[in-house]
């Protein structure tokens, strides 16, 4: 079969584990090229998957050149600085692979720029569509130009001001890459939590620079009948006083029973965090952090919208304001309201829909390499 390629960025890893979701899904004959700066984000991949690691596009070496950096950067593209050889490198590796693979088909998640050069390149591409406003001329030449898109979200969380002609091309993919959620009885049996324990989780995801100590400590002495837990990454506040019901876990390997074995979960609104959340049917609390093009803002307004979460411009700054977040999650939520939003079948559809597109792409061609003169 011919090759489909893929570039995954390497903020977090939920780009990482989507990719490794749909390689699994995909026909063990379809050989899959990866195109990332890091290799050590991804889960286990199939035999037929390999990685090619790329300088950083946005992540300075010192190599640039600084009489450059005040060029001016057109509406067309967003992150395009100019004289560094980290870029022409890994630009050059993948339209190098374009000329030699004669892919059948290119995944961006996500790099605009990424997915316009495949169209340049004249090969067909399938952009991942994220939430925030992204209606500026670079993401809408991507989008336009892309055999499809691919949403990583059930159609229920679609942003209102995607374009008809936008919603022609999506395929709604609610849950992709996330691993299916433990029961909570199992859950809480393997962390040794008692069944009539209230337990309050904290995750403070690795995109950004996590949620801070002190609004945290507040939540926890609101409450002193629950345990609070966080983990992740919490940013130090020297005035943070903590009560005896808080602990502070770190990165772990265990998050999803974590989530699952919650009465609440606060939470930003990066996508892989959001859909084990759904998954896990358990009340929510979604404080949106800053992202590029106001992603997870865009993201909390349609959680909200949908019902499934309530949302707080940021961590409730005092006990009243964090018992008043608690009640009004409770009273709203609906466990299987947010379940119905992701689907176990998330990365067989998708994978699916993906052939599709190359079968009616290439015809008699699609599971042929087209041979250079």
């Amino acid at each position: 079969m011919r090759p489909l390629g893929y570039f995954v960025h390497h903020q977090g890893r939920g780009h990482a584990e989507r990719c490794a979701a749909l390689a699994w899904a995909l026909p063990p004959e379809r050989p899959i090229t990866i195109f990332c700066a890091r290799a050590d984000i991804f889960p286990p991949l199939p035999p037929q998957a390999s990685i090619i690691t790329t300088p950083s596009l946005f992540e300075a070496t010192g190599a640039e050149a600084p009489g450059l950096a005040d060029l001016d950067t057109p509406d067309t593209l967003h992150c395009a600085p100019v004289g560094w050889p980290g870029i022409r490198e890994a630009m050059g590796l993948i339209a190098g692979w374009f000329r030699e693979a004669d892919p059948a088909l290119m995944v961006c998640d996500v790099s605009a720029e990424i997915a316009q050069l495949a169209r340049i390149c004249s090969v067909p591409h399938v952009k991942v569509l994220q939430h925030g406003d992204r209606s500026d001329p670079g993401h809408v030449a991507a989008y336009r130009g892309a055999l499809g898109l691919l949403a990583p979200c059930h159609e229920d969380l679609a942003q209102p001001d995607w374009p008809g002609w936008m919603r022609d091309r999506i395929h709604y993919a609610g849950g992709l890459g996330i691993a299916p959620m433990p029961p909570r009885a199992e859950a809480r049996a393997r962390l040794g939590i008692a069944a009539d324990d209230r337990i309050a989780l904290v995750v403070s995801g690795g995109g950004g620079s996590g949620f801070a100590q002190a609004p945290i400590s507040v939540g926890a002495r609101a409450f002193p009948d629950w345990q609070w837990h966080s983990i992740g990454h919490v940013a130090r506040d020297w005035h943070a006083t903590e009560p005896g019901n808080l602990i502070h876990h770190g990165w772990v390997d265990d998050a999803p029973d974590r989530i699952a074995a919650a009465d609440l979960v606060i939470a930003s609104t990066g996508n892989t965090t959001c859909h084990q959340v759904m998954a896990a049917g358990v009340p929510w609390i979604a404080v949106p952090e800053w992202r590029y093009f106001d992603e997870q803002h865009a993201k909390a307004r349609a959680l909200d919208a949908a019902g499934v979460a309530h949302v707080e411009p940021h961590l409730p700054s005092s006990v009243h304001a964090w018992r008043a977040a608690v009640d009004a999650v409770l009273a709203r939520h609906d466990a299987a309201r947010t379940r119905a939003l992701v689907s176990p079948d998330a990365a067989q559809n998708a994978a699916a829909w993906l052939e599709t597109l190359i079968r009616r792409s290439w015809g008699q061609h699609a599971s042929l390499a087209l041979v250079a003169e």
